[in-house]
């Protein structure tokens, strides 16, 4: 019997706007911000001045006052939901900040990409919104989105966003049941890296397409025609539109190469296993800094947990001090020393041969699930002092400790 799931699923779809919407949302858009603005203006002044706090709902009854003003009539225009979301994500702005969790929220500026939240209103909900043909918005009418899947939940809030090269999206989650995949016995461990960003324990090296790197030419072209002309000129704009389309190629090129390999490994194995890697670490180091924003090993975790708890599959996680890349995977015997120029070695104590990424991945999945035996091989014998390490093309001196049996915990 298949096995269902409820939860929160989130959607994004392109949207091309007519003329007159984008006049519309060019409005919601600046009125949203003046609102974010002014609010977060009369805040501070009422805490630093009156020492007073002040919340979204106290501004919530100012607009309404404000709303009557002939030099603010605009106001009227834009859908009261609209206001009341800004004002909802201000205070919770506020909390994180007070909760130490962000730093002081910021005003917006005319520059930023905006987006704004409208409630659909669930008493008509079927003259508003149907999965595929229809979504209709207070102030905009039915939009043209391109449906690139079909939602099967119902959406209460909606979201439209413009990104930083002028296209427009729609947003929205709602809850749905989610059928979960068959029952699988077989399992994987998975070692992460910048030659190949995912190689299995079975073999398989997903190679590493480095797209930033791939689109570098054109992206420093670009830049370099942006830094030539004056900034805020219409033709500064135009550039800059041009360099936010390369990034956002860059990015979406990126986002399926990690979809498609998360997707394929989840429907094909039971169980997965993974490192904790400390991404904010590695990246302080200047050489790899680039490599690793571009391999995106943050978000292939993210993928990963999302994934398998959709669709009943068990995700854990090896300690990231486990020692992977130095341990044998047939004897257990841990290298002191393994530098990142060997690819391949020798265990000089049982004379297996190692592809480095594929022994780590089994030793990922060992470390990860607790499946360590309960005494290494050569346990009790003493291990030699050192030892010649025989590779392609060189010597390279390693010297070997066994190190005793110890029993792992299961992350997960």
């Amino acid at each position: 019997m298949t096995k269902l799931i409820t939860t929160q699923r989130a959607y994004q779809f392109r949207y091309y706007p007519t003329a007159e919407q984008v006049t519309a949302l060019n409005q919601y858009f600046g009125a949203a911000r003046w609102v974010w603005n002014a609010c977060l203006a009369w805040r501070s002044h009422a805490y630093k001045v009156q020492n007073e706090k002040v919340t979204g709902v106290d501004f919530s009854r100012e607009l309404t006052f404000l709303k009557t003003l002939e030099s603010l009539a605009w106001l009227k225009a834009t859908p009261a939901t609209v206001y009341a979301q800004v004002l909802r994500d201000q205070d919770k702005a506020f909390a994180n900040f007070f909760a130490k969790r962000a730093k002081y929220p910021r005003f917006k500026k005319r520059t930023h990409a905006p987006a704004i939240r409208f409630a659909l209103d669930h008493r008509v909900i079927k003259n508003n919104y149907c999965a595929g043909q229809l979504l209709k918005l207070p102030g905009l009418g039915v939009l043209n989105i391109r449906w690139s899947r079909l939602p099967t939940g119902i959406p209460k809030m909606i979201t439209v966003r413009r990104d930083s090269c002028g296209h427009y999206f729609v947003a929205f989650s709602c809850e749905e049941t989610i059928a979960q995949l068959p029952a699988n016995t077989n399992s994987t461990g998975i070692d992460v890296g910048l030659k190949d960003v995912i190689v299995t324990k079975q073999g398989y090296k997903s190679g590493n397409p480095r797209y930033l790197r791939r689109y570098q030419r054109r992206l420093k072209s670009a830049q370099r025609r942006l830094s030539r002309k004056q900034k805020g000129s219409h033709r500064w704009q135009q550039q800059r539109v041009k360099v936010a389309r390369i990034h956002a190629k860059i990015h979406n090129c990126r986002q399926d190469f990690l979809h498609k390999h998360t997707t394929q490994l989840v429907r094909q194995y039971g169980a997965i296993s993974i490192e904790d890697l400390n991404i904010k670490g590695l990246v302080k180091n200047r050489h790899l800094a680039k490599s690793m924003h571009d391999a995106a090993l943050g978000e292939l975790r993210r993928q990963f947990e999302y994934k398998t708890a959709w669709y009943g599959r068990d995700l854990f996680i090896a300690d990231r001090f486990a020692p992977t890349s130095k341990t044998c995977s047939k004897c257990k015997a841990v290298m002191s020393i393994m530098p990142l120029r060997i690819r391949y070695w020798i265990c000089p104590v049982c004379g297996a041969f190692h592809d480095r990424d594929v022994n780590a991945a089994t030793e990922v999945e060992d470390y990860a699930t607790g499946g360590r035996p309960e005494c290494y091989a050569h346990r009790g014998q003493q291990a030699p002092s050192a030892q010649q390490l025989t590779l392609p093309g060189m010597l390279v001196p390693i010297e070997v400790r066994i190190k005793p049996a110890r029993q792992t915990d299961c992350h997960g």
